[in-house]
């Protein structure tokens, strides 16, 4: 994420409760895949895990940035 954009989450992420849930989510499935990632092995259950998680963090991620944009668009309007 941009410097901007991370800005604009600081400013409205307890302003908007769904943009504040998407980056709580987003950083919980940050750190289930990081601790999956320093596996040396992953079980078969484990690696859809994983895939689960990684699909699951970039649609939240597609969110957010519908979301920032918007902000972003009212802060230029103004």
């Amino acid at each position: 994420m941009e410097h901007d954009d991370r800005a604009l989450i600081e400013k409205y992420g307890s302003q908007d409760p769904e943009l504040g849930k998407l980056m709580k989510e987003h950083e919980e499935f940050e750190a289930r895949i990081e601790d999956l990632n320093k596996r040396p092995y992953l079980s078969p259950e484990e690696a859809l895990e994983r895939k689960r998680l990684q699909k699951q963090k970039l649609s939240g991620r597609d969110r957010i940035e519908q979301i920032v944009s918007e902000y972003r668009k009212r802060e230029q309007g103004e």
